[in-house]
């Protein structure tokens, strides 16, 4: 394990003099999908003028624009609200999900026993469940972080449990012969191993953390910024609504990122290895 990372750590070093890799934050990198997000936004606004579509139709960017800064006290307020569901689902799952996967990697009998469950929560639409959380918990946190919650801890089961069984079978016989412990040997193999794959797992649990907590508030709240694009298509004003859909877009996508920043100190050797984070 310790000579192919400080092997990777070394590519990424002469791959940065050569250029041959972009440095991640550099204008090169983010011009590709800023002019695509361009062009997409000026022919929208162009297609919205030319064939003259009623705004609460078909709202155009600068409408759209205009909403985010005229409501932008009221889109806090309920994004705060938002935001909130996400971290404390988010966390819920991640603290679940990484003990389930630790005890399905460890016992094959618990793997037969529960793994089948794990697989079949996901085939039980959770707009399905969120009105029975409703009911039994009210209009409160706790039913939208129960349903972050369901969402995200399935892909951090999966990936950490794949990520445990990912270690190389003769870095485990050398550690055994030895005469390392069953602990030592997930401490030293098994958790480095696994790091790149929960850390991918918990990647995609996040970016659709945002998802379980609309889809709450959709089927029953008095705040979150689900609960104001209910309230506001009720209303006919969709620039408010498409608004509520940038702040949404924008909080996934900065939770992404955070997450994909932080893999660089968790998970150096890895990063480094790929020259491109």
């Amino acid at each position: 394990m310790t000579v192919p990372s400080s092997t990777s750590g070394r590519r990424g070093v002469r791959a940065s003099p050569t250029g041959s890799r972009t440095a991640p934050g550099t204008a090169a990198e983010w011009l590709p999908p800023s002019a695509l997000v361009g062009a997409v936004l000026l022919l929208w606004q162009g297609a919205v003028q030319a064939l003259g579509v009623p705004r609460w139709l078909l709202p155009s960017p600068t409408d759209i624009g205009a909403a985010l800064i005229g409501s932008r006290d009221l889109l806090a307020f309920h994004g705060w609200v938002t935001l909130q569901e996400v971290l404390v689902g988010f966390a819920l799952s991640f603290v679940v999900g990484v003990v389930l996967a630790v005890a399905i990697a460890y016992s094959r009998t618990l793997e037969r026993a529960v793994y089948p469950f794990v697989i079949a929560s996901q085939t039980i639409p959770v707009v399905a469940i969120a009105p029975i959380l409703l009911i039994w918990f009210g209009y409160g946190l706790l039913p939208k972080v129960i349903v972050v919650a369901l969402i995200c801890f399935f892909p951090i089961v999966v990936n950490t449990v794949d990520g445990l069984r990912s270690v190389d079978p003769e870095l485990v016989k050398l550690l055994r012969s030895m005469g390392a412990s069953r602990r030592q040997i997930f401490m030293k193999a098994q958790v480095p191993a696994s790091l790149p794959f929960l850390m991918s797992g918990t990647k995609v649990a996040v970016a659709v953390s945002v998802i379980g907590a609309v889809i709450g508030e959709w089927v029953g709240a008095s705040s979150g910024l689900g609960y104001l694009m209910v309230r506001s298509a009720s209303q006919f004003q969709t620039a408010r609504v498409f608004a509520s859909i940038v702040v949404l877009s924008v909080m996934g996508i900065a939770l992404f990122q955070i997450l994909a920043f932080s893999e660089r100190f968790v998970i150096p050797w890895h990063t480094n290895g790929n020259g491109k984070r």
